[in-house]
């Protein structure tokens, strides 16, 4: 949306984006890392559930629902719709924060967690935290514009399509996640892995979609949030399999290795439409 050229489908490619490599790369990777050294690794099923429940609402509300309004044409909302469900989204992430903070901690612990006990922050902690975080954030709008000519650039060097842009700045919000969640799995703390990785994106989807929408409303820009029949076919494979997955409280390695899968089909579809 700062970029040298506007491309109104970035935050939705983006978001998308998110959803599989979270959904499939991330979760099959720690799986089959899990699963290879320790055979079978348990979760709190209530706390996936959460997570599910929360990441389907903001999946199908932003990314498939637009293709089906009637106020606007195209895979668009209004101003009104999209102002609502910003609104929406952002009171379920905070909702589900509180949920998983304070409410009920206990879904979202893990047996090695008990063990170690919790860390209590200090004021002084959350302070710096919450410094750190404003100064991460101009740094990250000081830095979009110079971000996305790279972005294009090598898209354009490779003649990569316009999702690649989406797929790029998903895997960079991801990685410190990734890297975190897939040393979690080989710890034999599957439960912090999944905290982590589905954590992640609920925040991406919970922050983006209000933060993007109002840049557009105060930009004058077009915001094109419906996927094609193709991904929408994506997206639904992979919330089905995701509940089979976390359906036992068990996972093995044919688990991961399915999600890997679906992973790589959608890696294969932005390079080859």
């Amino acid at each position: 949306m700062l970029g040298e050229q506007e491309v109104p489908t970035l935050a939705r490619d983006t978001v998308f984006a998110v959803v599989m490599i979270v959904c499939n790369g991330l979760v099959g990777a720690c799986i089959l890392v899990g699963g290879l050294r320790y055979r079978e690794q348990e979760f709190q099923i209530t706390g996936v559930n959460v997570y599910l429940s929360v990441l389907t609402v903001f999946a199908t509300i932003t990314l498939v629902l637009p293709n089906y309004t009637l106020e606007t044409p195209g895979p668009v909302y209004s101003h009104l719709q999209l102002g609502f469900v910003s609104v929406v989204t952002i009171i379920l992430y905070g909702v589900f924060l509180y949920t998983q903070t304070i409410r009920h901690r206990d879904y979202f612990v893990g047996g090695q967690q008990e063990e170690n006990g919790h860390a209590v922050a200090s004021g002084g902690a959350l302070v710096m935290s919450a410094v750190l975080l404003l100064v991460s954030l101009v740094a990250v709008v000081l830095l979009a514009k110079k971000f996305s000519l790279v972005v294009d650039a090598g898209a354009a060097a490779i003649g990569a399509p316009p999702a690649f842009a989406g797929v790029v700045v998903a895997m960079l919000v991801l990685l410190p996640e990734s890297i975190a969640a897939l040393s979690a799995a080989r710890k034999n703390d599957l439960q912090k892995s999944i905290n982590l990785a589905l954590g992640s994106s609920l925040a991406t989807i919970g922050l983006t979609i209000p933060a993007v929408a109002e840049a557009a409303y105060l930009l004058d820009k077009t915001l094109v949030l419906g996927l094609p029949s193709r991904d929408i076919a994506l997206l639904a494979m992979t919330m089905l399999v995701s509940m089979m997955t976390f359906g036992t409280g068990r996972t093995n390695i044919l688990f991961g290795l399915v999600h890997l899968v679906i992973f790589a089909i959608f890696l294969l579809l932005v390079f080859v439409p």
